[in-house]
């Protein structure tokens, strides 16, 4: 991971425009050229979050060995856990920056584990929203809990998702190095990954503000579902559309794909 950080950095000294090129050009490249790791990082989520359902239709008390008896019995009072985090709001959005941070570099580190790391990790957290939502449902909570997690969820799970992206990519480059050296490939995956994971801080300080701020107040509902739909629609076109336009900059260093890259 050192050298890929050298890579990166080899030549060339932080600045402002450097920082705002990356992300209005080079970040949705990056992202581009590794969706196909993001998307198999969504897929195992989703794994989790079905077997969760599953697991906690079957028996009940699963919830219980996931949750903790103590968020159990909340949920079965019918009473929200969020509602603590209105009364402390700039230090609960400091609290959930850092840990969801925390959690997006370790999915992102976890990928030198042959991505063994990586892939427990999504899979737990789609587990966890599997037994939380049916633990919910069960207590007729449903729109409780979704009003609460839609605006800030709209750009906190994209975000972990491009952090289990960014981690499956190292895993990529280490099981699969082709006709490079192991080292080599493991370099050139480190590069796409650590610019991959880095481009998520912006985006998990936002997630951050609103899960603190706007998340657990009484706004309208719909308000709510609005507000995560049009982040969402946000993030998906500057992943998705930006970068395309600017074809003088297409042979700039996060553009150019590398020798090793998946098809």
């Amino acid at each position: 991971m050192a050298r890929a950080h050298n890579i990166i950095y080899a030549g060339h000294r932080a600045s402002a425009s450097g920082i705002l090129n990356f992300f209005r050009r080079d970040y949705p490249r990056v992202f581009r050229r590794n969706a196909k790791f993001c998307a198999l990082a969504v897929a195992v989520f989703v794994a989790g979050g079905l077997a969760g359902v599953a697991l906690t239709l079957q028996d009940p008390d699963f919830q219980l060995q996931v949750l903790g008896p103590r968020m159990v019995q909340t949920i079965q009072r019918k009473e929200m856990w969020t509602h603590s985090i209105i009364s402390v709001k700039p230090v609960a959005s400091s609290a959930i920056m850092t840990n969801n941070m925390t959690v997006g570099f370790m999915t992102y580190a976890t990928g030198i584990t042959a991505g063994i790391g990586t892939l427990y990790m999504m899979f737990f957290n789609g587990l966890l929203m599997g037994v939380i939502g049916t633990a919910c449902a069960l207590a007729g909570m449903s729109l409780s809990l979704w009003s609460f997690v839609a605006p800030h969820g709209a750009l906190e799970l994209p975000a972990i998702f491009l952090a289990g992206g960014a981690g499956l990519r190292i895993a990529h480059g280490l099981l699969f190095p082709g006709l490079l050296p192991r080292k080599d490939s493991l370099a050139i995956a480190g590069r796409d990954a650590t610019m991959l994971v880095l481009g998520t801080v912006p985006i998990l300080i936002i997630a951050g503000t609103i899960e603190a701020f706007v998340s657990p107040t009484g706004l309208a509902i719909p308000l709510k579902f609005a507000m995560s739909a049009a982040l969402l629609a946000l993030l998906g076109a500057y992943l998705f559309g930006v970068g395309r336009e600017d074809p003088a900059t297409a042979n700039s260093f996060a553009s150019r794909p590398d020798k090793n890259s998946p098809p």
